[in-house]
């Protein structure tokens, strides 16, 4: 191993220890942070110049998160977010009825609006009703969490790991959605199921719940429709983009311009509700991962072949549990680009997807929603630990997985 190999090694490792433990000894640093200071060690130290690491870049995932974000945060100024939390949770006469309407409508909301944007916005909603009804939140956070995850595998713009294999195989939303309706929909039955059994005690009273005095929001559809207007053609445009020969990155970001353009907020708020940290973290992990590509410290693992066929969905699947487990799924997604980028295959992109993702829910530190709903609840006082996740977790995990793998045996069947 040559000295560039070896600092290549050591700068990955650090970084991904940061990035999975989200603090070392010693270094004060977040994941995000960690990312971007072993992005910069990599070309500082030579291992990949300046200019290749700009080439490394995967700018149409970040031109679509950043215009993402910016509808997310124009729709969050004007209240859409309670809006429909309240509309449809005010439906839920007990506690069968509003775990039902939780997970569908987290599910649902996250396929197309980014399940960490969801559930940010979200959890305090949920423990506000659960008190006022004097439920115990964490189930119906649970529930959040799971669905979130489940819900965002629909659509290309869902989550992170998404967008990534959405824009490097080039498949199309309205073909990626019919893929993936199926195994969404059956994961938020399966999490509903799972949740209320092992919460007999409180799914079991069918008792009548009170949230009539739960806050009624400010807003109305009048005064949001026309970043909803705006929404809903870019949701259109994201159907039908490739027909008209559009790019999904270009329909975002133009949906974004149009938004802030015609949104009554002003801007350098609306911008400040984007988290540009976000976006470092992602071009870290692009350059990191052309880092150690370049090196060939890792061409036993980069030499892999993937081919379309039920050994390489097997295999897929078995590395997407573990390794989502120990990198967290938009870590190791980008990993996984170079292997998945010589297969070149759309039933394994597809694989990758649903088996990043719901491997997602399988622990704690499996996706970052599942991160921001546990530190969102803190703030409210309401603590979610491994001991409340672990065992609907495994359940869910694997009976949702079983479902996707099988899924994907059938795509290549019928291939």
């Amino acid at each position: 191993m040559t000295g560039n190999q070896i600092i290549a090694l050591l700068i990955f490792i650090v970084t991904y220890l940061g990035i999975i433990f989200n603090k070392l000894p010693f270094i004060n640093l977040d994941r995000k942070a960690f990312a971007f200071v072993g992005a910069v060690l990599m070309i500082v130290c030579g291992v990949i110049d300046f200019d290749f690491a700009i080439q490394s870049i995967d700018f149409n995932t970040i031109v679509l998160l950043l215009g993402m974000m910016i509808i997310i945060s124009v729709l969050k100024f004007d209240g859409f977010f309670e809006f429909i939390s309240y509309t449809t949770t005010s439906h839920a006469k007990n506690p069968s009825a509003l775990l039902s309407v939780i997970v569908f409508i987290t599910g649902f909301a996250s396929a197309f609006l980014v399940n960490d944007a969801v559930v940010l916005l979200f959890t305090p909603v949920i423990i506000n009703i659960c008190r006022q009804s004097k439920l115990n939140p964490i189930p119906f956070l649970l529930g959040e969490i799971f669905s979130a995850n489940a819900g965002s595998l629909m659509t290309i713009t869902g989550n992170p790991q998404n967008m990534i294999i959405g824009i490097a195989s080039h498949i199309s939303y309205a073909k990626f959605m019919i893929c993936m309706l199926p195994i969404a929909l059956l994961s938020m039955l399966v999490i509903i199921f799972v949740i209320k059994k092992t919460n007999r005690d409180i799914f079991s009273n069918k008792a009548s719940i009170n949230i009539s005095q739960q806050e009624k929001p400010r807003q109305d559809l009048k005064r949001m429709r026309l970043s909803l207007i705006v929404f809903g053609l870019v949701v259109l445009g994201f159907f039908f983009g490739k027909i008209l020969g559009i790019s999904i990155p270009v329909i975002a970001i133009a949906g974004a311009s149009i938004i802030l353009l015609l949104s009554k907020h002003k801007s350098k708020e609306v911008l400040q509700e984007v988290d540009f940290s976000l976006l470092i973290f992602f071009v870290s992990l692009f350059i990191l991962v052309a880092g150690i590509k370049q090196s060939g410290v890792l061409d036993f693992i980069f030499n892999i072949s993937l081919q379309e066929n039920v050994l390489s969905v097997f295999i897929l699947f078995a590395l997407s549990v573990l390794l989502s487990q120990l990198l967290s799924n938009v870590p190791y997604t980008v990993f996984m680009l170079p292997l998945m980028n010589v297969a070149h295959s759309e039933i394994l992109w597809l694989t990758l997807a649903s088996a990043s993702t719901l491997a997602g829910n399988l622990t704690i530190v499996g996706a970052m929603a599942n991160l921001i709903v546990i530190e969102e609840a803190g703030k409210e006082n309401v603590f979610l630990s491994s001991k409340h996740f672990v065992r609907p977790a495994v359940l869910i995990t694997s009976i949702t997985s079983v479902l996707a793998l099988l899924f994907s045996l059938v795509l290549l069947l019928f291939r």
